[in-house]
Parts: structure tokens; sequence; C-alpha cells
């Protein structure tokens, strides 16, 4: 399925006629023509694996139904003009040939713009068919369920389908998880992975380099909630995201050093187990001797590698973390292989369902959000908290999902009490802060659902 392009569609999904007539109409009221195609894009919730993609492990994540859907009509006038069904986002125009991605600015349509020229250099378009864009989202945004990568998987896969090319889910994936760094997101592929390859009614195991993907069949008897606790966190607007992508290479770079091991070679926990020949459990062992607890600081890193902090800056640091003094490395490290363990162990329950196998897949759950709170400082208390409730409510499992400091917590909720779950959650949590308004957006169930594809106007 992977080496497949994304599906083609003639015919508008029955649920979906509705919202894509009002798409059209506002594309006709700006633009005065009508699209000639939609393209879609599905945000994602991680079920489990989180901070570990960029480490080079694999993840478990499922597509929502919420997504992005693009409507677009081609022009020959060498321009992009951009506009979103939501007025609060500006409209955008500039030449197909000629733009810049603001990444100190990460406003909506650089997302775009990043889809745009990532999928403009693949195809080697040095002058890509201009394009009238009309832009609806309903992935709630900074809430952890990968609204900024859908639009960017979305604007590359409409460049594709009004240059009249075509190009593989993997490798579109691929290339979708590297241009998004345009807006300083280092990112490392789960988010475009899932995008283009899910499947609706399954989530997928995915690993990377190389690019590959596995059903996971899930219990039957539960369903999975998705609950924003409402404090916002724009990933490319703040270090800290890529603060721990610097401190897992940090971490890397140091034991591949004490292992005598040429660490400039290593950016990537799991490039380092292999080089090891370690289990992900030995690793652990391996992490707790040689790396110490407590901070480190730049001028210690500098020291264990023998580096300037000039070298390291070239070495290890990205262009945002420059100024980063100290770096929490044990803690990272213990968190990245653990929560490895838990991917690998999550995939073995669903697919041999043991007796008990939704309350084991609901402990990996809740020892993964305790990993990502205590270990990886991703949390925030407004989540911790959530997460709490949630439990308390009855969900057999609960964590934080996407890159945390806010966002949305996942929760696997059995089918039986999903009515009693939900009015929990809304009095104790929503209600008790004044985000009762709120509601309908912030707390729904959601089905696994399918991938990016296209559909004709």
């Amino acid at each position: 399925m992977a080496d497949q392009p994304p599906t083609v569609n003639s015919d508008i999904p029955e649920n979906s006629k509705e919202r894509f007539s009002l798409i059209k109409e506002q594309f006709v009221k700006k633009f005065g023509c009508e699209p000639i195609f939609f393209a879609r894009a599905p945000g994602r919730v991680n079920l489990i694996g989180e901070h570990i993609d960029y480490c080079g492990y694999g993840v478990l994540p499922m597509a929502v139904e919420q997504d992005i859907v693009i409507a677009v009509a081609t022009q020959d006038n060498g321009k992009l003009n951009l506009s979103n069904v939501d007025s609060q986002y500006v409209d955008f125009e500039c030449d197909v040939a000629k733009y810049e991605i603001n990444s100190s600015n990460p406003v909506w349509y650089n997302y775009f713009l990043c889809g745009f020229r990532g999928m403009s250099e693949m195809l080697g378009l040095t002058e890509p068919t201009g394009m009238q864009c009309m832009v609806h989202g309903l992935v709630p945004c900074n809430a952890g369920l990968s609204s900024s990568s859908a639009l960017v998987c979305c604007a590359a896969l409409a460049t594709m389908q009004a240059n009249g090319q075509q190009r593989s889910k993997k490798e579109i994936a691929d290339m979708c998880a590297s241009c998004e760094r345009y807006i300083g997101t280092q990112g490392g592929g789960m988010d475009q992975a899932i995008s283009f390859m899910a499947q609706m009614g399954t989530a997928k195991k995915i690993d990377f380099n190389p690019l590959r993907e596995e059903s996971v069949m899930l219990p039957s008897d539960v369903v999975f909630v998705v609950s924003n606790c409402c404090v916002e966190k724009n990933k490319a607007a703040s270090s800290d995201f890529n603060t721990r992508v610097v401190e897992c290479r940090l971490a890397s770079q140091i034991i591949a050093k004490v292992k005598n091991l040429d660490w400039r070679q290593f950016k990537r926990f799991a490039d380092l187990q292999r080089a090891l020949g370690a289990s992900l459990s030995e690793m652990v062992a391996i992490v707790g001797s040689v790396l110490h607890e407590g901070a480190y600081m730049k001028s210690e890193v500098c020291e264990v590698l023998g580096v300037s902090q000039e070298e390291l800056a070239q070495t290890s640091l990205s262009a945002n973390t420059l100024q980063v003094s100290e770096f929490q490395l044990r803690k990272r490290a213990l968190h990245v292989y653990s929560e490895a363990g838990r991917v690998e162990r999550f995939q073995e329950v669903c697919n041999t369902a043991p007796p008990g196998a939704s309350g084991i897949l609901g402990s990996l759950m809740n020892d993964s959000h305790t990993s990502c709170s205590v270990m990886y400082e991703c949390s925030c208390t407004e989540l911790d908290d959530l997460v709490k409730i949630c439990v308390e409510a009855g969900a057999i499992g609960s964590r934080l999902t996407g890159a945390g400091w806010g966002g949305c917590a996942i929760s696997m909720v059995p089918s039986s009490v999903v009515e009693s779950f939900l009015a929990a959650v809304v009095e104790k949590y929503y209600q008790a802060r004044g985000l009762g308004p709120r509601v309908g957006e912030a707390l729904f169930a959601t089905q696994p659902g399918s991938g990016a594809a296209v559909y004709l106007a």
C-alpha cells in the first residue's frame, strides 16, 4: 500500500458532501470560478510512542476523522492564492517561483508553503502550476492532533495533483516529513506517514528508515476518546520541542563516546542501539550506568565530547537551540528506550489478544503518560489533571498525545461506559474550569480514519 499513490476519487463520500459543498461555495464566492478537485489529509492521534519517531523508533498512531480539506483550481498566471474558510486566517498571495517561508512567524499559510515547496522540489518544478486554494480544517490547532502536518501533507497532495503528477504515499510522506523542517520543526515523520498511509478501521505501527507500516487491529470492546486540555502549544513557536530533539542527540553522542564509538556519526538512539547490539532493556541499563542524574551544562557536554562550543553548535545543536545552556540527558534517554519497548509490547498484545488484553494496553498507556510527564517533561499541570480525571472516570488507560506541553489526551474507554465517562469528564474538567462552551470541539470519541486522498469536484 505504501508504494501506491494516494487515491483519486470520482465520488465524494456521502457523509462529506455537505461540507465539501460549503467549501466549494466559499471558493466560488472568493475566486469567481469552481474548483476542479479537493485534496484531503487527516490529523492523527498517537496511541503510544511519544517523542521517539525522531529517535528512530516505531510509533503506533491512527488517523482521526478530523481533517484538512483544500478546494483547488489551477491558473496560468504564475500565482498562488490561498484563502481559508475561517476568516481569522488571513489571505495570502505569492508568485509560484518567488516566496519565503517565515520560520520565525509560523502563520498558517507558511505550513501550506512547506508542502508546496517540498512537492515542487520533489517533482523538479522550477515554475509549478499556479493555484487558487480554499482551505478548511477540522483538526483543532495546537492540540497535539497534527493540524500543522495535515496542512503540509494536504498542500503537497494538492500541488502534485495540480501539476498532473503521481508519487507513492511513502515518497510523499518522507518528503513532507523533510519539508516541514522549512518552518523549523525537527519532527520524525510519524504525522506525515499516518496521514498518507492510514486505513479506515485500523491503527498503524509505523517504522522508519526505511518507512514501513503494519496494520494493528485494536480491541473491539473499546472506544478511543480525545480530550483537549485547552492549553495550546505551537511547537514551531517554541524551542521546547527542538530542545528535546537535541537532548536525545547529545545523549546518544555521549554514550557513543564513552563506548568508544565514533560519536560524530550518531544522532539517534536507534542507531546507537544497533551499533551496540543491545536490547531495549539493555539500553536502559547502559543509560543508567553512563549518564548521570541532573542537568548537563553545555560546558560539560563540550568537555565530555572534546569539542568547543562552536564545534558543538555544528555537530549537535539546531538553530533555535544555540542559546540553551543546560540539558537533561539521562531522563530523556530513559524515556525513549522504555517508550520504544512499550510500543513493541502494545503491538504484540493487539496481535495476540491474550486474556485481559485491554487491561494490559491500558497499563502501557498509563505508564507512557507517567514517563512523558516525569522523564520527558512534556506535559503540563492541566494535562496531568485531565489524564487523572479520565482514568477516574473509567478509562482503562489515558495519556497525553502529540508533542505535549498542552493539547490532548487519548483515553481507551470500555464501550459500555462511554456515556458516563464523557459526562464525568465534562463535569470534573471542563465545567469545573469554566470551559463548558468548548466541550463540543474539545471532547470527542473517534474511530481510526482513512488516509489522504483527492476527490474530483
